[in-house]
């Protein structure tokens, strides 16, 4: 379906993560490259406020992932990855700011997002709407973080 309001192609420009989503491969990859800049910007300010600029993004992005299925007609249209920002933006909370974390972050949450292990894979398919679009990215986020709280905080890698 084409969006044909501009406050569709609004819309869509946010889903698809300013076009990111529209790649003909791992649409999701390149999905969640605007979530690192975020990231890295988040970074710099205190905790609290990465906290809340995330919750707003969450908040945000299951609106817009739920229009953006709306206008495109398919209930979880891969190219969708506002949900890959909201889900990245979880995984690096409290995570020791580095150029390593970065990348090992992001590695370990494409691998879930993409192997969807149980109870992401549960979320994925019995949870719909924009909540769903986005309840599974946020879990994957939620077990990337874990990882990197091991390897970065009790671990000290690269310390």
């Amino acid at each position: 379906m084409k969006a044909k309001r501009w406050s569709d192609q609004i819309i869509l420009l946010l889903g698809q993560g300013l076009g990111l989503g529209r790649f003909p491969f791992a649409p999701g990859t390149f999905g969640t490259l605007p979530g690192l800049l975020l990231v890295w910007m988040f970074w710099q300010g205190p905790s609290g406020i990465y906290l809340a600029l995330t919750a707003v993004v969450i908040l945000s992005a299951v609106w817009i992932a739920g229009r953006s299925a709306e206008v495109l007609g398919v209930a979880d249209d891969p190219r969708i990855v506002v949900d890959e920002i909201a889900g990245v933006l979880v995984a690096f909370a409290f995570v020791p700011p580095s150029g390593l974390a970065l990348a090992v972050g992001f590695c370990v949450f494409r691998i879930l997002d993409i192997a969807k292990p149980p109870p992401i894979s549960t979320v994925d398919r019995q949870v719909k709407g924009g909540v769903g679009i986005v309840l599974d990215d946020v879990l994957a986020g939620i077990g990337t973080n874990l990882v990197l709280q091991l390897l970065f905080r009790v671990l000290e890698l690269g310390l």
